[in-house]
């Protein structure tokens, strides 16, 4: 499984490549603003740090857009700042046409804010290279979500389809674990969630444990 780190801070990304070697990055609107830069600014930089690798930056084109054709155009423009990015785009009817003709034009998308298993599938039939179920905000207003990727995965494996699942907003460890149990690619999460899943109080006892029986001993 790979693990992208859901940030658009560049030392948090850097931070990410050196100690985890995350697989790739995605951003968005939020994660931008929180940055303090300029979107151009920022998503240049991001993609600096993985130029060269195969490692993907997701990027989102502006929001407002609601005609493909501007979507595409845009789309375009974005792609041709880095081979790394992947077009962010919106699952709406524009969106999914946009996932068509960027496609066709050689750009990879990334089919985001997916909330039910139907627009997942419509994304990998239009040729999204990602599609980004989301299952944080999902769970907090009381939906199931494990089945909700479970069908996702059933789906894309019963006709092959080549579209890669990122389980986006990821909120803790227990939903890493059971999106690669589901077979889910890739979970995408920010880098607290990240500190936190790689961390457990037992394995802090246990070495402090056996730092007090080392400290007792000699060593020659």
């Amino acid at each position: 499984m790979k693990f992208f780190l859901d940030s658009a801070q560049v030392d948090e990304i850097e931070y990410g490549l050196k100690m985890w070697d995350i697989d790739g990055i995605t951003t968005n609107p939020r994660h931008v603003q929180v940055s303090g830069k300029p979107f151009l600014s920022v998503v240049k930089e991001i993609g600096a740090l993985v130029a060269g690798t195969d490692k993907t930056v997701s990027v989102e084109v502006n929001p407002h857009l609601e005609n493909h054709a501007l979507m595409v155009a845009e789309g375009e423009k974005l792609a041709s700042i880095s081979e790394n990015f992947v077009i962010k785009l919106p699952a709406t009817e524009a969106g999914f046409k946009a996932v068509e003709l960027l496609k066709k034009k050689g750009v990879r998308s990334n089919l985001t804010l997916v909330f039910s298993a139907a627009q997942a599938l419509h994304a990998m039939r239009m040729g999204a290279f990602f599609v980004s179920p989301f299952i944080g905000w999902k769970e907090a207003n009381g939906e199931e979500t494990f089945n909700f990727i479970a069908e996702i995965t059933a789906i894309r494996d019963n006709f092959a389809f080549q579209t890669e699942i990122i389980v986006a907003a990821v909120r803790n460890a227990r939903q890493i674990v059971d999106a690669a149990v589901i077979g889910a690619d890739i979970v995408t999460a920010g880098a607290a969630v990240y500190k936190d899943a790689f961390r457990h109080p037992f394995t802090d006892e246990g070495l402090k444990k056996f730092i007090s029986f080392w400290d007792q001993t000699t060593y020659e």
